[in-house]
């Protein structure tokens, strides 16, 4: 009787290693450690920030709807050395913006981050504009990273 499970068990065995011979590498590695494990303690952190979006053609906010825009402008503008309180400025080129990223865990200095930008006022469109350098700080109040540059839309000009 045992010489007959001996039999019966190593012709399936030897199917069982043919079977998986013939897979192709891939099929059998497509789960990564990284997708069912996790490090306690490590995860994304969410950033948040408040900027200006400069250059828009005329889509930017008005000063009816957005009274922040001009402050925001009018604060941006004296950092520079240049004082425009009482002025008749047109803020409709410029709009201003909620700023927010994921800082991936292991981030390093200097590494780089897609921001996501969203108006805040009554801006028509981002399209054309260029971000104001922007301090994206985590909910501990830390500023962790700064944005700034062409912001990119989906829209068709």
């Amino acid at each position: 009787m045992q010489k007959f499970l001996t039999i019966l068990i190593a012709p399936v065995a030897a199917l069982a290693f043919m079977a998986a011979a013939a897979l192709p590498s891939d099929a059998l590695s497509q789960s990564r450690i990284k997708d069912v494990a996790s490090v306690e303690g490590v995860r994304t952190n969410q950033l948040m920030g408040y900027g200006l979006v400069v250059g828009l053609n005329g889509t930017g906010d008005s000063l009816r709807n957005s009274p922040f825009t001009r402050q925001s402008v009018e604060g941006m503008m004296e950092r520079q050395g240049v004082n425009i309180r009482g002025t008749t400025a047109n803020t409709k080129n410029v709009a201003a913006v909620i700023v927010t990223a994921e800082l991936p865990p292991f981030a390093v200095p200097g590494g780089r981050l897609d921001v996501t930008v969203s108006a805040m006022g009554d801006a028509k469109s981002l399209l054309g504009g260029t971000l104001m350098v922007t301090a994206l700080q985590g909910a501990d109040g830390q500023v962790y990273a700064v944005a700034q540059g062409a912001v990119q839309t989906g829209a068709v000009s």
